[in-house]
């Protein structure tokens, strides 16, 4: 399951960005390449399920619209062969520090039932035998 599919993409940066980008023949074929999409599309999947491997079940039941947020940035990045301008850098780099945010846990996707239950404890803690100091146990110190 994508998290994004190319209407998306297509709906926030406009079909002559994803034609420019994608269009990879010779001579220019003028029409947006679903290949290099999809291509792009199951590496920003990729990357995103790294994130939320040790979180959540995979593959997820539902895709919140967060992650189609996320998603469609780094699909973009991905397309990108050579520079990329500022904005989608940052957009990129957005979003990868939004998917540390919920693979850390303090952000919470609106997936009901995925995330692991919590242990309920609240820190470290350690139990070890009483060590009283005496003469005896502290011969040549003393």
């Amino acid at each position: 399951m994508s998290y994004a599919a190319q209407s998306d993409l297509v709906a926030r940066y406009g079909n002559e960005m994803l034609l420019e980008l994608t269009d990879r023949a010779d001579p220019p074929a003028g029409a947006i390449d679903g290949t290099v999409v999809t291509q792009a599309l199951n590496d920003a999947d990729a990357a995103i399920n790294g994130y939320l491997l040790g979180r959540y079940a995979l593959p997820l039941s539902t895709t919140p619209p967060l992650l189609k947020d996320l998603a469609v940035p780094i699909a973009v990045y991905k397309l990108h062969r050579d520079t990329v301008s500022e904005k989608v850098r940052l957009d990129y780099l957005d979003a990868l520090k939004m998917l540390s945010q919920i693979a850390s846990g303090a952000v919470r996707l609106a997936v009901a039932g995925i995330e692991p239950a919590a242990s309920g404890a609240s820190g470290v803690r350690t139990t070890d035998r009483v060590r009283p100091l005496t003469p005896e146990n502290l011969k040549g110190f003393i």
